[in-house]
């Protein structure tokens, strides 16, 4: 155990009330239409993947196993003035016109139900508030377990069930409001972080770090050769890789391109978009629950010598409740002081079990003497 470190997790009951229903009368617009004519050609029964049941998966497991040194708080909504250092205006009201609604946002099957834009608010409001406790000295580090998630959401669209880019609206508030100059993003979700990619594309000051599966899986965004335009040319670092990628390929990463990135740019704030779809059991990557931990361990290092320790957390994707809840509090426990060994290749430590009970099986009686 390392030294043990206070840590704040951020949940609030009133996420949950985001919860599309397939079967509920949706607007009637062409969207509409065209969305049930692409579900319809699906050969098995379609349910809306981002569900409450996420949440409430990763809270039940940390009031059943409780980590030390971790406590809880609720969230709060973000104000208009907030979510708009990162959103259009016109995007902004069309979103709340929407409040109390069921309607489609867009193809990619982005939905709200009647209690989404309260949701989505109280999400990126959130993230705001993990981020000032670890600012305002009240953590050493936060991780605020929010829904509807962010990371797909650009400035003027909807996509991939996000609505608010909470962790771009994290980011932009503390440049604002907390006095942070530079901020850096670790987006280690499977999928491309295209929304805040998208958000801070030409911005010098923010450092985005993407690790995902290549495309074309979903966005489809993320090229290794996209590195930033304008005066954030080479602010963006893309890390595409292939669908069997686990934890090898993951901590090399890190390790040979984010920690050098990181000390470059010398960030006064780390924030990760945390989604655990990258875990095997999602099948969309092959990362274990010990390779979050080794990340996680990297990713406060990188906290601890460029800006005090202070390293928030914003929950993005993972669909698979076991994996997510498990992963969310093998997060919380490196957050916590928990040591960290080296994850091994998958399968090597059954191997090594299998070699120890069959070592003396094909042994003569002198050679079994010599080994003991």
């Amino acid at each position: 155990m390392k030294d043990q470190r206070e840590v704040i997790a951020f949940y609030d009951e009133r996420m949950l009330d985001h919860a599309p229903d397939m079967d509920a009368p949706f607007l009637p617009t062409r969207l509409d239409r065209r969305v049930r004519e692409m579900l319809a050609s699906i050969p098995v029964r379609w349910r809306y993947p981002e569900q409450p049941g996420r949440l409430q998966a990763i809270y039940n497991l940390l009031q059943q196993q409780p980590v030390p040194q971790v406590s809880f708080e609720p969230g709060r909504p973000a104000t208009c003035e907030q979510l708009a250092r990162v959103h259009t205006s016109t995007y902004l009201d069309h979103i709340f016109s929407l409040r109390g609604k069921n309607a489609w946002l867009d193809m990619d099957t982005t939905a709200v139900s009647s209690g989404s834009v309260d949701a989505a608010e109280v999400a990126a409001g959130t993230a705001i508030a993990a981020v000032e406790a670890v600012l305002q000295g009240r953590a050493s580090s936060a991780f605020a377990l929010v829904r509807p998630p962010g990371h797909h959401a650009e400035s003027v669209r909807a996509r991939g069930f996000c609505l608010f880019n909470n962790i771009a609206v994290a980011a932009a508030h503390a440049r604002a409001v907390l006095g942070c100059q530079r901020v850096l993003i670790i987006d280690w979700d499977a999928h491309h972080g295209n929304g805040t990619q998208e958000i801070f594309h030409a911005d010098e000051d923010v450092l985005f770090f993407d690790s995902h599966r290549a495309a074309p899986f979903y966005p489809g965004s993320g090229a290794l050769e996209d590195i930033g335009v304008g005066l954030g040319e080479g602010c963006t670092v893309n890390v595409p890789l292939p669908s069997g990628s686990g934890d090898t390929a993951i901590l090399k990463a890190f390790r040979e391109i984010l920690v050098p990135a990181a000390d470059y740019f010398r960030p006064d704030l780390v924030l990760v978009s945390a989604g655990f779809d990258a875990h095997r059991f999602d099948l969309a990557m092959n990362v274990s629950h010990e390779g979050f931990a080794a990340m996680t361990a990297i990713v406060q290092d990188i906290a601890d010598r460029h800006c005090n320790g202070h390293l928030a957390m914003v929950l993005e994707g993972g669909y698979n409740l076991d994996s997510l809840s498990q992963g969310v509090r093998t997060v919380l426990q490196v957050l916590a002081g928990k040591s960290v060994d080296e994850p091994q290749e998958f399968g090597i430590a059954e191997v090594d079990a299998a070699i120890e009970f069959h070592r003396t099986a094909f042994m003569s009686e002198q050679e079994e003497d010599r080994g003991h």
